[in-house]
């Protein structure tokens, strides 16, 4: 079991002080899978990951909720995009 503690510091970023019981085996192999070099760094982004997935969770709840209007095939992006 490893345990993280980050410090409550005056810096840009406020920083939360937190200490967590994280499974060694999955946090060694979160470290060799990401590339990432403390535990710090894996935690945080495996956070940012977890918003992410939710955050695209809720837009899909919108999926055939909204209506469109406008035309693909003349919109400046997808001409954009098809001459790439």
């Amino acid at each position: 079991m490893c345990i993280i503690t980050t410090n409550d510091t005056p810096h840009k970023e406020k920083q939360m002080r937190t200490n967590i019981a994280i499974d060694d085996k999955l946090m060694n192999a979160a470290l060799k899978s990401s590339g990432l070099s403390t535990k710090k760094d894996v935690v945080e982004e495996a956070l940012k990951l977890l918003v992410q997935v939710k955050k695209q969770s809720r837009l899909k709840k919108l999926r055939g909720k909204l209506k469109w209007e406008g035309n693909l095939l003349t919109s400046a992006t997808f001409k954009k995009s098809k001459k790439s």
